[in-house]
């Protein structure tokens, strides 16, 4: 649309004529971006009276969003930031779509003005002599005016059956019913005819069997085949259900309990009726298949998924009376139906819902919930998803995301370059490389008369990597890697030293890449190895042969080698005869054994295609094959950042704490090419009072023992003894409950049992209940029930027991996302700096990276600041679980003198930083602490 003007130049048009069409193509252009500058920031509908720091957060993210720029956005947790990020974005929204059709409306006016006008030939014209006539000029005038106003309106009309469709889904309930119940009949029917050919699908065998197994002919240089949406070939009823993406906001987030209490938000403010939001999850989380969803890991759901895609897809079958060849009825999902999914899909853009209520509307409207999302991207207007869908591109591609020209909103962003760089390492040991290996070589055995000969030649690549991959652990294929034993140690390589120690560094591993991607080879080698090897049974033949002795014939043979390789795998020394059902282990470790490692082999081979300077691989040998690892390690993780910060309009990085932002900015931010001018910061205080808040550094003891909990001198006995003395004087004047972090699970284990030793662990026990950090994620809600009850119950009763203490870990599973609000938080206590271990190899070639690449500021290297930052974020996410509200109110000691360290403190969040008080020795620090309690309960009391 925009190429009109490089078409046709001015020597062609007439110079007013020409002036025109500029006009409409710039305008269009600006219609597009949305430059245009807003008069005045509008009122926000808040639910209620905003706080100051509320209204500044809204006004300041509004202005981010109208300039298209980076923001970084500091709220602190309890500030009401969820909200503040719904009213400030979809209000800027709602402008901007409202400017939007404004412009449009004008555009067509003036558009049909220009055509309706008579066309007069310029003086420009009219002097070269070598001009085309002037029929010619209004010719090619009047056609790109025509295209450029047809496309307009086109436009616009979608745009208006859009809204009106949306609109009858909102009240017009009788219709949308209507739809449901059609919807449910058809597929309810499709589904007793396919348990009516149940029988002969179990029967049927053949040549039908095989053929899904098969890799398709792969042509290298053809960049042209369309793509499906979904994993085959794609019908015309499916094409029906695609629309154009509109400009759309997505909200992203870290785990799926933080995404649904976001959808909770929006469902209270006051664009809920209005707002076209859609969740978007795994097929794991969204699939309402039980068949499927029984299979349990995420691979081979993905897989059986995909499959039942591509039979959906496949050519109907013969008429009756033709030849049929005999084989297995391919089964289709029955919640696909194209009417299904379409009623489904409105659903979902007609009211907003979180995964639960998608699965429970997938079930009421028996369609697909993971398609029908996607399905609903394209029209709506807040997308929300985890981090992992958007930062990895391959992710972004298959869920249909399109980030051209959006709004991104990446919220509990503390994390994100590590989170970038852990989506964008792999690792893998030597028993999945043989295994691969072995997997693959029985494949291409088995079908090699069948598969064409660039599917072989890919083939015997892939398999020479996998040969090189073994020998840099210091292994061979084909033997078991629990037998062969490597020498121990640990190397790290840069890329390119590592494909010349593999010797595959003549392999194109782009060229591979693609063969992986369009072959589906990865799913292929997945259902051949759950077919043969999982259940441990053997395959009939192809065509009648001869049988072995052992009633085994030749194609048998091919796949026991599988099968027995595999159950090597897994008890250790080779079985003589492929296994039967009674003697195989537990279900789960056949499921494990049955899926194939390739795709996972898959992801590291993509991670060597980075630029050498960007990664690092690091051999990792344990004394046997089986245990040893190799693992592609990121560097840089604004390489992959970048393509996200270029192609959205505007890229909002959230989180409670954000410090250190100027570090922040450097390794991810500048590294990426984002020029200075387009980042914008914005930080803001807490709701509460002042007063409600008393972080104190605390640099000795009772015994006057200085508090430094160095590596060498943390472990000392009298170093556990004073902390224990520490926190016996804490609880005696806290009341409710004190959560104590320790920098490491280690340090914790080691503490607590020299203290039940010394008879310090039963003196805290009689101030305070004791609880433990669960070692199993499903027993945190547990232990915070208990823990919460046990404060409740203190409080009532009276007695000895003043509250509850919760020993917790830094970095663990409750020192993020856990709120220890009101009494199961009144003080929160960091034992020492949770500095991270300096002598791991990745994080020692991480700050070489950064000194190498990155400026020295304030008299210290990137690599030292990385230290320090890691640390601190750390620490600031410990110490924010505690104040949750304007009415809260809470402690925070620091024990150990290095916080004192001006540096230190700075890297605290502003609202802690402003109020913390140093103290040299404990008395002091002590006296403060029981003044601040007492207030505290004297402002109850009153």
């Amino acid at each position: 649309m925009l190429s009109y003007t490089i078409l046709y130049p001015s020597e062609c048009i007439g110079g007013e004529v020409y002036f025109q069409i500029i006009l409409i193509v710039n305008s269009l252009e600006n219609l597009t971006t949305g430059t245009s500058m807003a008069n005045e920031i509008p009122e926000f509908p808040f639910p209620y009276q905003p706080y100051p720091i509320q209204e500044q957060f809204m006004k300041a993210l509004y202005g981010a969003l109208e300039d298209s720029k980076v923001g970084i956005f500091e709220s602190p947790t309890g500030t009401g930031k969820s909200l503040s990020l719904i009213c400030g974005a979809l209000t800027w929204l709602k402008d901007f779509e409202e400017r939007k059709r404004q412009e449009t409306a004008d555009l067509l006016q003036e558009g049909e003005a220009v055509l309706s006008a008579p066309t007069t030939s310029s003086s420009a014209s009219s002097q070269n002599s070598s001009a085309d006539p002037d029929w010619i000029t209004d010719f090619v005038q009047k056609k790109s005016e025509r295209e450029l106003v047809s496309k307009i309106k086109e436009d616009e009309i979608k745009r208006k059956k859009r809204e009106e469709r949306l609109e009858m889904i909102r009240h017009n309930a009788q219709l949308k019913y209507a739809f449901k119940r059609k919807s449910s009949e058809e597929d309810e029917a499709l589904k007793l005819l396919q348990l009516s050919k149940g029988g002969e699908e179990e029967e049927a065998l053949g040549d039908a069997e095989e053929e899904e197994l098969i890799v398709a002919e792969y042509e290298s240089d053809d960049d042209s085949k369309t793509k499906s949406k979904f994993c085959g070939g794609a019908d015309d009823e499916d094409d029906d259900l695609v629309e154009e993406h509109v400009t759309k906001i997505y909200y992203c987030s870290r785990t799926h309990s933080q995404l649904a209490q976001f959808v909770h938000e929006v469902q209270k403010s006051a664009f809920c009726q209005d707002v076209r939001l859609v969740t978007l999850g795994s097929r794991q989380n969204l699939c309402i298949n039980e068949d499927v969803r029984r299979l349990g890991s995420i691979q081979r759901i993905n897989d059986r998924c995909m499959e039942m895609q591509k039979n959906k897809h496949e050519k109907p079958p013969p008429e009756e009376g033709a030849k049929r060849k005999r084989g297995p009825a391919k089964a289709v999902c029955p919640f696909m139906g194209a009417t299904a999914l379409q009623t489904l899909r409105d659903e979902v853009l007609g009211a907003v819902s979180d995964i639960e209520q998608l699965v429970t509307l997938g079930r009421k409207t028996h369609a697909c919930p993971y398609y029908a999302t996607r399905l609903a991207v394209p029209p709506s207007q807040l997308v929300v998803l985890p981090y992992q869908m958007v930062l990895h591109a391959a992710t972004r591609r298959a869920s249909g995301i399109q980030l051209k020209g959006q709004i991104l909103i990446i919220d509990e962003a503390h994390n994100l370059s590590d989170t970038l760089s852990c989506v964008h390492s792999v690792e893998l040991t030597g028993a999945q490389f043989c295994r691969a290996f072995s997997q693959l070589r029985q494949y291409s055995e088995r079908y090699k008369s069948r598969l064409k000969a660039k599917n072989l030649m890919y083939i015997r690549q892939i398999l020479f990597v996998l040969e090189g991959l073994v020998q840099v652990l210091g292994g061979k294929v084909g033997q078991n890697p629990q037998s062969q034993t490597t020498q121990p140690g640990t190397q790290l390589l840069t890329i390119n030293d590592f494909l010349f120690k593999a010797q595959i560094d003549n392999i194109n591993l782009f060229k591979l890449q693609r063969y992986f991607e369009k072959s589906m080879i990865c799913r292929k080698l997945c259902g051949f190895v759950e077919k043969y090897a999982g259940s441990g049974v053997t395959p009939r033949p192809q065509t009648p042969g001869p049988q072995t002795p052992g009633g085994l014939n030749k194609e048998n043979r091919r796949t026991e080698g599988l099968s027995r390789y595999l159950q090597a795998l897994q008890k250790g020394p080779p079985a003589p005869s492929v296994p039967t059902g009674d003697q195989q282990g537990p279900a789960e470790a056949e499921r494990v054994l049955a899926v194939s490692p390739m795709m996972q082999v898959e992801g590291f081979l993509m991670a060597l295609t980075n630029s050498n300077k960007d990664g690092r691989v690091v051999v990792h040998r344990q004394g046997t094959l089986s245990e040893s690892s190799v693992k592609f390690l990121l560097l840089n993780p604004a390489v992959h950042f970048a393509q996200v910060l270029t192609e959205c309009r505007a890229v909002i990085i959230a989180g409670g704490t954000m410090q250190p932002v100027s570090d922040f900015k450097q390794e991810l931010l500048f590294s990426a090419g984002v020029a200075p001018e387009r980042i914008t910061e914005f930080s803001c205080g807490h709701v509460i009072p002042p007063g409600n808040i008393l972080p104190l550094v605390m640099s000795s003891g009772p015994s006057g023992q200085e508090l430094e909990f160095t590596f060498q001198n943390r472990d000392t006995p009298r170093m556990m003894d004073e902390t224990g003395r520490v926190l016996f004087n804490l609880c005696t004047v806290v009341p409710g409950g004190v959560v104590c972090f320790f920098p490491s699970y280690e340090y914790s284990r080691r503490t607590l049992a020299h203290w039940d030793s010394s008879g310090a662990l039963a003196r805290l026990a009689a101030k305070k209940k004791i609880f433990q950090e669960p070692k199993k994620a499903n027993q945190v809600e547990q232990v915070l029930g208990e823990f919460s009850r046990c404060i409740q119950r203190c409080a009532a009763d009276g007695g000895a027991l003043t509250g509850a203490l919760l020993f917790s870990v830094v970095g663990g599973k409750m020192s993020e996302g856990i709120n220890f609000s009101d009494d199961l938080g009144r003080c929160v206590v960091m034992v020492g700096m949770p500095y991270p271990n300096i002598k791991s190899p990745e994080l020692q070639e991480k700050m070489a990276y950064l000194d190498k690449h990155l400026p020295h500021t304030a008299g210290r290297s990137p690599g030292q600041a990385l230290i320090e930052n890691l640390c601190m974020r750390a620490v600031n996410q410990s110490i924010g679980r505690a104040i949750r509200h304007r009415g809260d109110y809470s402690s925070i000691v620091l024990c150990d003198r290095r916080y004192s360290r001006p540096a230190t403190v700075a890297k605290l969040p502003e609202w802690i930083r402003s109020q913390t008080q140093v103290h040299a020795s404990f008395g002091t620090a002590f006296a403060a602490l029981r003044k601040f309690f007492v207030e505290k309960k004297k402002q109850q009391a009153v």
